[in-house]
């Protein structure tokens, strides 16, 4: 199968503020490129504060003196849904493009295009559906809250599957009345460039959406720090997610942090070993391992180990390694030569951590691009690096344990604490054991499958704060309390005299 550039790719990919596409300033850009070449093929337009300035500006404008946080949710809801209809109309498009600019399998591309659409169906179902609290003292008060959109969101979101991350935020920003800017991740700016068609074709007013591209370094740091930006929303990696906090905090901004992960998946010996093995494999080699919730250290039952392991490193085997856009791909090309650099040397480094049993370099027949081979190391100790730090790619560490204690201690041995997974028949253990673990989410006997009504974050060092659901409004509205007097104010009378 041949690997041909998409149609129809834009020469450049520009700004987009206050309705319209603009260079930056000076014509500052900077180079995009795809993962199985390392080619260029196109230049993206490189934001400056300068530029930053005026997309809040327009964001803002937009917000004080624009229709859409006066609209009736209904109003909003409607423009929303359209979005999703746009978005579900050209799902082959959108994932041939997701494909092309990240490396991601083209299968699991256009499964990313649909979870963008349903992302902004739901937020438009559930700001109709919204009710809030009222209470009330008879024949003394009531007291009610009023939800009102923040203002100017900023939204920095990932390289991995970025077009459906994009939606994650900008559903519920939008929905609940705000303005945004989104700052999408450099390496992959490509499909981000399609949402301001999108909007505009949907109905969305001028000023409501803008678009800055750029590093972190400068376009993201102007847009955490501005002063008109009154809450920041950003998926990434824990230290610039550290960062990120302390340059907001003399703003005291709001933030949604959601940060690294290096989540456990527990395997017990009465698990259903078939479907533990299944959802093991799946959840550390899909989106090539580019993913925050990968359950990259499996730790399995002594009793079960070995047949475990091998069955394990044969599975990865047997991986399809090819071509993004070829629908037997199970594992692509990673995002860019950094972060290949990154894996590979992780992988060097496991060679002395543990026992290497599957992969351990570049896969036979790709010389070329960010290929890595699935790579399987057992015998982990708790101490080694690739079992405590992210690696974020199609790399898994497999250690033993003896006991439910031990298990989750090891679960709990790392600093970060987003998803864990647990494979086990014993209803008491598994409920007992999710509770055990320091992770903001668990799936038991279940492998990441996703509701959109449930809070998504993590605790220590895998982030701050919660969306998804009412979270999500919560984190995006400022709840308003209003109280009304039904009965005399009863105030003590100051200054009146005796």
């Amino acid at each position: 199968m041949t690997y041909e550039k998409p149609a129809d790719l834009p020469d450049k990919i520009q700004l987009f503020i206050d309705g319209e596409f603009v260079d930056a300033e000076g014509g500052a850009q900077f180079d995009v490129i795809e993962p199985v070449s390392n080619e260029v093929y196109t230049r993206a337009a490189s934001a400056s504060k300068a530029d930053v300035d005026r997309a809040v500006a327009a964001a803002k404008r937009a917000f004080d003196e624009g229709p859409w946080p006066k609209m009736l949710p209904r109003e909003r809801s409607r423009i929303l849904h359209k979005v999703a209809d746009i978005v579900e109309s050209r799902d082959d498009r959108l994932a041939l493009i997701e494909s092309w600019d990240s490396g991601l399998p083209i299968t699991q591309a256009k499964g990313q295009a649909r979870r963008a659409a349903e992302n902004f169906r739901f937020f438009a179902d559930l700001i109709v559906a919204e009710h809030d609290n009222v209470t009330k003292v008879p024949g003394r008060q009531i007291n009610y809250v009023n939800r009102k959109p923040k203002g100017v969101a900023g939204l920095i979101t990932p390289w991995n599957v970025p077009f459906m991350q994009e939606s994650w935020k900008l559903a519920p920003a939008l929905a609940t009345g705000n303005t945004v800017v989104l700052k999408p991740a450099s390496y992959t700016p490509l499909s981000a460039a399609l949402w301001p068609e999108i909007f505009r074709e949907a109905g969305v007013p001028d000023g409501v959406f803008n678009l800055i591209l750029g590093s972190g370094g400068v376009a993201g740091d102007a847009l955490v720090k501005h002063p008109d930006v009154p809450l920041i929303s950003f998926t990434g990696d824990s230290s610039t997610g550290a960062m990120i906090s302390t340059n907001a905090s003399p703003f005291l901004k709001g933030l949604s942090l959601e940060l690294g992960g290096k989540s456990p998946s527990v395997v017990f010996a009465d698990a259903d070993l078939e479907e533990a093995l299944d959802a093991t494999v799946f959840s550390v080699f899909s989106l090539n391992g580019e993913r925050c919730t990968a359950g990259s250290r499996v730790l399995v039952e002594r009793s079960i180990y070995d047949d475990f392991v091998a069955r394990y490193a044969e599975r990865a085997k047997n991986i399809v390694i090819g071509l993004p856009n070829d629908p037997k791909t199970e594992v692509g090309a990673l995002v860019h030569p950094s972060h290949f650099e990154k894996v590979m040397s992780y992988v060097e480094i496991g060679k002395s951590e543990g026992r290497l049993v599957a992969g351990g370099g570049r896969p036979e027949g790709f010389p070329e691009g960010n290929y890595v081979a699935p790579t399987v190391f057992a015998d982990v100790k708790p101490e080694a690096r690739i079992f405590q730090e992210e690696i974020f790619g199609p790399v898994v560490a497999i250690t033993p344990f003896d006991t439910d204690e031990e298990a989750l201690k090891l679960a709990n041995d790392t600093k970060y604490g987003l998803a864990a997974y647990v494979w086990t028949s014993n209803l008491k253990r598994a409920h007992n054991f999710a509770h055990g673990i320091e992770s903001g989410m668990v799936w038991l006997n279940s492998n990441n499958v996703r509701d959109l009504r449930t809070p998504f974050g993590g605790v220590k060092a895998s982030g701050l704060g919660r969306e998804g659901g009412y979270r999500s409004v919560d984190f995006y509205t400022t709840a308003q309390s209003i109280q009304i007097t039904l009965n005399e104010a009863h105030s003590p009378r100051f200054g009146a005299g005796s």
